[in-house]
C-alpha cells in the first residue's frame, strides 16, 4: 500500500484546498499520472501518483482543506480494486458527502443496524491537532465541546469548521455576549436588498487568516524614504539598446534594486535574518523574492544568490520568473526559501504603501510609482524623478536604527550607481 500525501507547498504555505480528482476510487493508475489537483493561495498544482497500481481509498474530498504532509490517498500495487464500503447515513449516501468534511465514511451506518448513534465527543485527554488548536483559538470555540468524526471520536479540522461555520450563521441571543466568530448586524432592509452575500472559498480563508497570523506574530513597523532615480534613469537610458542587444533582455529597474538591497544586507545582516523559537538565524547567503502579480493573485518567485549573480543575470530570472508567473508555470521549489522580498507597487501606480512581512521573513521592500517632484538640490529647486521607499521588518529582530541605515544604504546605491559597479 502506497500513501499519497501533501507535497512541500512553498513559502510559508502550510495548507491547501482540494480542487478535484482526475481519478475515482477502484481506477487503474500508473506511475507520475496526475491524481488530484491541490489550490494554494500561490499556485495550483497536481500531485501525481507515486506508484502504479489501484487507487484504493480516497482519504481527501473536493472541497476540503489539507495541510501539508496530509494523507489524500492510498494505492494498492495490482490486485482487484478495493470496493468502497456500503453506508448509509440517515438517508444520505455514500457518494453524496464528497466535499462535505463534516461528512465521513466512518461516521456512516450499516443498513441493517439501528438508529444512528451520536457520534461521541472527545474525551478530555485526547490530544488535539495542531490546526484543531489553532483554530480553536482564534474562533473561540471550546474544541471540547465539539462533536469528534475523527478516530476515538477525536475532533479534526472539518469538525472545527463546521462549529465555526455553525456559530457564525447562528443568531446570537440577547442576554448572552456576542461569540467570537464575527457576525455583522444586519443592514436596514433597503440597504440589504442593494448588496450580494457570496460565501468566502475556504482558499480565500486561508489568505485572510495567513495574513493576519502575521500581524498577529510580527511586530510590524515601517520606515519610509526617498531616493532620486535621476542616476539609475540616465544610466538606463544609455545603455538599455546595447544591454538588450547583448544580453537579450530589456534593462529594468529591478536589477539595479536587486543588487542595492544585497548590498545593504551585507552590511546591516539582520534584516536577513529570521526568528527560530528563541534564535535568531543570519543568513549568509542571499535568495530574493520578486512579487509578480496574476490573474490568481500574487506569488513570490525567488531569485537564488544574487549576491553572485550580475544585474544581467537578475533582469533575466526576473524576466523568465514573470513570465512563466503569468502563464501559471512556476514550481513550487522556484517560490520556497526567499530571505528578503521585493514588491513593485508602482506599476499599478501606487505613490506610497505599506507591505505586509512574507513570514519567515524579516523585512520587505516595498517600490512606488517614480513622480516627477521639485526637490532642494545644492539651495536651488529642481525637479527630479522621485521614488517612495517603504521597508516594513519585524521589530522583535530588527531595531529601529537598523532599519533606517538599512533603507538609506539601498538610497546611496540607487542615486550613486557606480557604488553597485565599485561594491561600495
Amino acid at each position: 500500500m502506497t500513501e499519497i500525501r501533501v507535497p512541500t507547498l512553498g513559502e510559508s504555505v502550510t495548507e491547501a484546498t482540494i480542487g478535484k480528482w482526475f481519478k475515482k476510487q477502484g481506477d487503474a493508475v500508473s506511475v507520475d499520472e496526475p491524481l488530484v489537483e491541490l489550490e494554494t493561495d500561490k499556485v495550483t498544482i497536481e500531485v501525481p501518483a507515486p506508484s502504479a497500481g489501484t487507487l484504493a481509498e480516497l482519504v481527501a474530498r473536493q472541497g476540503e482543506t489539507v495541510a501539508v504532509g496530509a494523507l489524500l490517498g492510498q494505492i494498492t500495487e495490482g490486485g482487484a480494486p478495493a470496493k468502497p464500503a456500503a453506508a448509509k447515513t440517515q438517508g444520505i449516501s455514500a457518494e453524496s458527502t464528497t466535499g462535505r468534511p463534516d461528512l465521513k465514511s466512518d461516521t456512516t451506518t450499516p443498513i441493517n443496524a439501528g438508529p444512528e448513534e451520536p457520534r461521541p465527543r472527545a474525551e478530555a485527554d485526547a490530544p488535539l491537532a495542531p490546526s484543531v488548536r489553532k483554530l480553536s483559538a482564534e474562533s473561540g470555540i471550546d474544541a471540547s465541546t465539539v462533536s469528534g468524526s475523527g478516530k476515538d471520536g477525536r475532533v479534526t479540522k472539518g469538525d472545527m469548521l463546521a462549529a465555526i461555520e455553525k456559530a457564525a450563521s447562528a443568531p446570537t441571543p440577547v442576554d448572552q455576549p456576542a461569540a467570537a466568530v464575527q457576525v455583522r448586524a444586519p443592514s436596514p432592509a433597503d440597504d440589504a436588498s442593494r448588496e450580494e452575500r457570496v460565501k468566502m472559498t475556504r482558499l480565500r480563508q486561508t489568505i485572510a487568516r495567513r495574513l493576519k497570523d502575521v500581524q498577529n506574530t510580527a511586530a510590524i513597523l515601517t520606515t519610509f524614504n526617498e531616493v532620486d532615480m535621476s542616476g539609475v534613469m540616465a544610466l538606463r537610458a544609455h545603455y538599455k539598446d546595447v544591454f538588450e542587444k547583448k544580453h537579450g533582455v530589456k534593462l529594468g529597474f529591478m536589477g539595479f534594486f536587486t543588487k542595492a538591497i544585497v548590498q545593504a544586507l551585507r552590511d546591516i545582516p539582520a534584516v536577513n535574518a529570521e526568528i527560530d523559537g528563541s534564535d535568531l538565524i543570519y543568513k549568509n547567503y542571499y535568495h530574493i523574492g520578486i512579487a509578480v502579480g496574476t490573474d490568481k493573485g500574487l506569488v513570490v518567485p525567488v531569485v537564488r544568490d544574487c549576491d553572485q549573480k550580475s544585474i544581467a543575470e537578475i533582469e533575466k530570472s526576473v524576466a523568465d520568473y514573470g513570465r512563466r508567473a503569468r502563464d501559471g508555470q512556476l514550481k513550487i521549489e522556484e517560490m520556497q526559501g526567499g530571505t528578503f522580498t521585493i514588491t513593485n507597487g508602482g506599476i499599478y501606480g501606487s505613490l506610497m504603501s505599506t507591505p505586509i512581512l512574507n513570514a519567515p521573513q524579516a523585512g520587505i521592500l516595498g517600490m512606488h510609482k517614480i513622480q516627477e517632484r521639485p526637490v532642494a538640490i545644492g539651495g536651488k529647486v529642481e525637479i527630479r524623478p522621485m521614488m517612495y521607499l517603504a521597508l516594513s521588518y519585524d521589530h522583535r529582530v530588527i531595531d529601529g536604527k537598523e532599519a533606517v541605515t538599512f533603507l538609506v544604504r539601498v538610497k546611496e546605491s540607487l542615486e550613486d550607481p557606480a557604488r553597485l559597479v565599485l561594491d561600495l
